[in-house]
């Protein structure tokens, strides 16, 4: 079987669509898998580094601010999916796999428009712009969260959830300095409301006798290595993910998909700060998918300063509210959604 696998731009698009790239091929070891990205963006060097390969399209996003530009943005697009054609035409793919990103748009129009049977992964509770354009085309539409009829055909959803990094099952718990331990993240690069409220708050932190492991970003480590002291660590990126997170009593992290879909993986209890620099506000809806099921603690990227470090202090001495997150958090997990993923693909394949 040969599986076209397309999308990209960020970590959230790149990360699902390896995992069920890997998934695929441990199902069908024989499996002749090709990916389709954009030029210039990080599924270029990602996808080779997972070992697969890569044909980069000069796609890219419009110009929303800025009309005008986009005249040239309209001609990178046909050229897009001019070559998505000839792509197509010689690889000969089983079916294809859109997870989202410019390139996905133009390799599964084409894609469909020439017979090929489409399977898209939405990771996000709030669609984006591409798998929305694409609903009409696709034969089957994986996502992670209920009620996503309110964006595609009710008949075309099954709900598999997002493919999660499998080793953070294996983490085991660090010993620490400290009765509770306190988990930040921000993403790889890094987020700045987050890192501004807990600079802004290590007195406070300090005083509580609490262990914190702070991951900065590669963006700001320099700014803030320096307020390292005995109850807190920093760090540009943790390379021991599965441990820090078995360690951890509580967490604090955007709410991006593949984030959410860890922490509900292995329980653990979160306050969550959603991005407001993303498309659509897709990381609130994210949210308060799980706030409304009391599965974690809503603070909005406006009110971080204020309410983040004391929200975190409270929480994590409440021993009945963190069991309360951790056993709701639990419930929203989907396990081995790569897998079940892979196995929607090689039915449409065998269709």
């Amino acid at each position: 079987m040969r599986y076209l696998i397309s999308g990209g731009g960020t970590g959230g698009h790149i990360f699902p669509a390896v995992s069920i790239a890997n998934a695929l091929r441990e199902l069908d070891p024989e499996a002749d898998i090709l990916f389709v990205g954009a030029l210039g963006r990080m599924e270029m060097e990602r996808v080779p580094q997972a070992g697969y390969k890569i044909i980069g399209l000069p796609v890219r996003g419009f110009n929303r601010a800025q009309p005008w530009k986009n005249i040239s943005v309209l001609f990178d697009l046909l050229r897009s999916m001019r070559m998505a054609k000839r792509i197509i035409k010689n690889f000969r793919p089983d079916v294809g796999v859109g997870v989202g990103g410019y390139a996905s748009g133009a390799a599964m129009k084409v894609a469909a428009r020439m017979g090929v049977p489409i399977l898209l992964q939405e990771q996000n509770g709030f669609a984006g712009v591409t798998n929305k354009l694409l609903k009409d085309d696709a034969k089957v539409i994986c996502v992670a969260y209920e009620g996503m009829e309110r964006f595609f055909p009710k008949e075309k959803i099954i709900l598999t959830g997002n493919p999660v990094r499998q080793n953070l099952l294996s983490g085991e718990r660090l010993k620490v300095n400290g009765e509770k331990n306190l988990l930040i993240i921000g993403g790889s690069l890094g987020a700045r409301t987050i890192n501004e409220s807990i600079a802004a708050g290590v007195d406070k932190l300090a005083k509580a006798h609490i262990r914190v492991v702070w991951q900065t970003g590669k963006a700001y480590y320099d700014k803030y290595k320096h307020l390292a002291n005995k109850w807190l660590e920093v760090h540009e990126f943790l390379s021991d993910m599965q441990d820090r997170y078995a360690t951890a009593d509580l967490v604090i992290s955007r709410a991006g998909a593949s984030s959410i879909s860890e922490l509900c993986l292995l329980g653990k209890p979160a306050i969550l700060v959603p991005s407001p620099n993303v498309a659509e506000d897709h990381q609130t809806h994210n949210a308060l998918a799980l706030v409304n099921k009391d599965a974690a603690v809503l603070v909005r990227d406006k009110d971080a300063a204020d309410q983040l470090v004391d929200t975190a202090l409270e929480l994590i001495k409440d021993n009945k509210r963190l069991k309360a997150l951790h056993t709701n958090i639990l419930t929203l997990a989907q396990p081995d959604s790569a897998r079940r993923i892979a196995q929607e693909v090689i039915k449409l394949a065998k269709k």
